[in-house]
């Protein structure tokens, strides 16, 4: 484990992760950075400004928002390549995952100078850390689009996915977006809703996405906060099994009379006769033709 002092590198941008609620989510690396770097160039330098009192810090801050990126970018890219040292945050959460920053970190990286990520907390892996499904694959897809037709035509692509798949979204579409949700996904896909992650009034409810919306609709508490809503991969799909016996059916039916060869590839393959007998025909069709 490594427990020096750290040692602030030169014209280096530092993208760090910030607690999403809780103060005390902030790791002992990132205090350090923070109060070692020039300057921290911030989403709101007013909520961060809270953050940087809570641990007596005192590192000037400029605004890096949405609107100013590629402007402040090429600002804060000279001051690296003259030796100053910078931290990137956000509001709250990890740099450039559903917040600004990746503008920035493109500019740095194109401008041959190091990029150094501390990390530590994400809305993102917080929520799938405790939604509990098993598949081996995430698809984080963020914020689907305000309007629902639109939200609509984002999920349909999604539906057969064998990803779990992790969405973002505002306390005012909540239940639209969890209607849309539904109807996309089907009512019996078990999801997960994870609201206020880590803050007082932390709420994890996995459920299926039909029962998950009247849940919802039925506590105005639960349509307050920020949302992250996980839903779980796609079931496998069933095997086509229209031409799973036809190594056994072709030879039989080479040799025997329709109905003779259906009987022995079910007495071989213990397969419905019915599935057989309209496989046989459809092989006995083929090989006439």
């Amino acid at each position: 484990m490594h427990t020096e002092p750290l040692i602030v590198s030169k014209s280096s941008l530092y993208v760090v992760a910030t607690p999403i609620g809780n103060l005390q989510d902030l790791t002992p690396r990132a205090i350090d950075v923070l109060r070692g770097v020039n300057v921290i160039a911030a989403e709101d330098t007013r909520v961060t400004g809270q953050l940087l009192k809570y641990f007596g810090i005192n590192t000037p801050m400029i605004s890096l928002r949405e609107h100013n990126e590629r402007a402040m970018a090429e600002k804060l890219v000279q001051r690296l390549q003259a030796g100053d040292a910078v931290a990137q945050v956000s509001d709250a959460g990890t740099p450039a995952i559903s917040d600004p920053g990746a503008q920035l970190v493109a500019a740095v990286h194109a401008a041959g100078l190091r990029v150094i990520p501390v990390p530590g907390a994400s809305a993102l892996t917080t929520a799938l850390s405790g939604a509990g499904f098993t598949c081996p694959h995430t698809l984080f897809y963020g914020f689907l689009p305000p309007k629902s037709r639109q939200r609509q035509d984002a999920i349909a692509p999604l539906v057969t996915l064998p990803y779990a798949t992790v969405f973002y979204e505002a306390p005012h579409r909540i239940l639209d977006t969890l209607k849309d949700l539904a109807d996309g996904f089907g009512h019996d896909r078990t999801a997960l809703i994870a609201r206020e992650l880590t803050k007082t009034f932390e709420t994890l409810r996995r459920a299926p996405l039909g029962e998950l919306l009247p849940w919802a609709e039925a506590d105005s508490n639960q349509q307050r906060g920020e949302f992250v809503i996980v839903i779980d991969a796609a079931p496998p799909a069933a095997p086509d099994e229209t031409n799973a016996h036809d190594h056994v059916l072709h030879p039989l039916l080479a040799e025997l009379p329709l109905k003779q060869a259906v009987a022995i590839a079910q007495t071989i393959t213990g397969a419905p006769r019915n599935a057989l007998y309209e496989r046989a025909l459809e092989l006995k069709k083929a090989m006439q033709s």
